[in-house]
């Protein structure tokens, strides 16, 4: 019995991964809890160049979640190169490299950095949906020909695995998918945070400074779920799941919707220690119910007809 899982090539001793941009690259967390015990980490959003990020208020919470507008704060890839990547490698969880950009040169750029360190890096994810920077990735993610077109370009110059993470903020997000696998990705991340305000009644003004943010936490999570199960029945790659998992009963709705593996990132901010709390209740939940292993829930949902 066990709950180890497969994104495509990537191999996980879990489906547990914390989500970009809410575990930075491992070392706050890391005095909560042993970061070994995750199937993997998801950096900070990377950029080409460093990024200050949003100025003013960049959080605030709403019922049942919270909006951010961190606008990509990081310190630019060459930085993490030398500094952050063998932090993460040294952490014994799975290293996943998020790539942001403002054009698709940016995000090539940074894929010819990233590739020779493939020996360090089990996935590159690109960000094709931030919602709270005013240019870039998510008019890329919008634009299923646009996705199809760059991650074409980009699975020319790596062998590394591609995750391509989309926006909720479209029409059609199985489309938007469809053109990701079109262009070579190896898998589907979703979904990112939605947009949305929340207004100060003294001032009548937002209360975030960039005015909307992206939306996450257990609010998200019917629109998560219902994303993700139309994604796996659009294309033939492996799909990790995110928006609103705070319980190891949430892993397994996931799952049983699609998702190989899930990301979890509000939680982590609420409570540091749950990511692990969750794989050891997964342990639990394998044992119990005798299940051969947990993989094997992976879309096993049945739809009403």
């Amino acid at each position: 019995m066990s709950i180890s899982v497969r994104v495509g090539k990537v191999k996980l001793k879990n489906p547990i991964i914390l989500a970009s941009g809410t575990c930075g690259f491992g070392r706050e967390l890391a005095e909560y809890m042993d970061l070994s015990k995750l199937g993997a980490l998801s950096s900070k959003g990377l950029t080409l160049l460093p990024r200050d990020g949003n100025k003013g208020v960049r959080v605030a919470e709403t019922p049942s979640g919270m909006l951010n507008c961190v606008g990509l704060q990081n310190p630019g890839v060459d930085a993490f190169l030398e500094t952050e990547l063998d932090y993460m490698v040294q952490t014994g969880a799975g290293v996943v490299v998020n790539v942001a950009g403002h054009s698709d040169e940016d995000y090539l750029a940074m894929v010819e950095k990233l590739d020779p360190y493939k020996d360090k890096i089990d996935a590159l994810e690109l960000n094709f949906s931030c919602p709270n920077v005013k240019e870039g990735c998510m008019v890329i993610g919008s634009s299923p020909k646009a996705i199809q077109s760059l991650v074409s370009r980009l699975r020319k110059l790596t062998d590394l695995p591609i995750w391509v993470k989309l926006t909720p903020n479209v029409t059609s997000i199985a489309e938007t998918a469809k053109g990701a696998e079109a262009g070579g990705a190896d898998a589907i991340v979703a979904i990112n945070t939605m947009l949305g305000m929340a207004i100060d009644i003294r001032t009548r003004r937002p209360i975030l400074h960039n005015n909307t943010g992206g939306l996450s936490g257990p609010c998200v999570k019917p629109v998560a779920l219902r994303m993700v199960h139309e994604i796996y029945d659009a294309v033939n790659i492996p799909v990790v799941g995110c928006g609103g998992i705070s319980t190891y009963e949430d892993v397994l709705e996931f799952m049983i919707a699609g998702a190989s593996a899930v990301e979890l990132g509000t939680i982590s901010l609420v409570h540091p220690t749950r990511p692990v709390e969750i794989v050891e209740d997964l342990e639990k939940y394998v044992e119990q119910n005798k299940l051969e292993g947990l993989a094997s829930l992976t879309g096993t949902l049945e739809m009403w007809r």
